[in-house]
């Protein structure tokens, strides 16, 4: 394992870190999209469904374990223990605009035609689009709180170090994998405009950070 697929992993178990302390200390989860939040759990499940089946090492099962408890803890969080704080109103992205054409290129872009991989592309075609009912949310709002723009940067940040992960395997090993680059590279492009505005607008002026009102 090189030093940026590592370094994405702790980017991404940290962006969910913060998201669930920042749900549990403020006993509420005012801010986050809870569609998105079902959508990666979504994508963790039909990832790992080899869990049991396929061991590569110690630290694969227990990264996988961890998403997996992580994920569902915080659609509890949202949906649940904290229902009455979810801000539904705001959260009205309609994600059968993703689901729809996530299933279609799975089942027409894939390494093998079988429910397991089906499966696991779907999880990477999702992946790169789950964040946008998240965004969305706050476009609609005009802002988000600085810890929940943390979370968002985290996310950003493992993407990119992905990137960086499969450009060194490519150069070192000659592996590459096309669908997972590909997915990889949308959704990041998400997460550009959002990165220029976390800078200027979180890091600077130490505040929220205020979207110009959707029209």
């Amino acid at each position: 394992m090189n030093i940026f697929r590592l370094a994405g992993d702790v980017s991404h178990l940290m962006a969910i870190i913060i998201l669930l302390l920042k749900i549990w200390k403020t006993r509420s989860c005012a801010g986050i999209s809870g569609k998105s939040q079902i959508l990666f759990a979504l994508v963790f499940t039909t990832r790992y469904l080899d869990l049991f089946t396929v061991y590569i090492s110690a630290y694969n099962t227990i990264m996988k374990v961890v998403f997996l408890v992580m994920s569902y803890a915080t659609v509890y969080l949202v949906y649940v223990r904290f229902k009455e704080t979810n801000d539904s109103e705001n959260d009205t992205f309609r994600v059968e605009f993703l689901l729809v054409p996530v299933i279609g290129l799975s089942f027409l872009e894939n390494y093998a035609f079988t429910p397991l991989e089906i499966l696991w592309t779907f999880s990477i075609f999702l992946e790169a689009v789950a964040i946008m009912p998240q965004l969305f949310m706050i476009t609609k709002t005009g802002e988000a709180e600085t810890i929940t723009t943390h979370y968002l940067f985290f996310l950003g940040l493992y993407r990119a170090l992905y990137i960086a992960n499969w450009v060194w395997r490519y150069n070192t090993e000659g592996f590459v994998d096309q669908i997972a680059v590909v997915s990889g590279v949308v959704q990041t492009i998400f997460y550009c405009d959002f990165f220029y505005l976390y800078v200027t607008r979180v890091i600077r002026e130490k505040g929220k950070m205020s979207l110009p009102m959707p029209i």
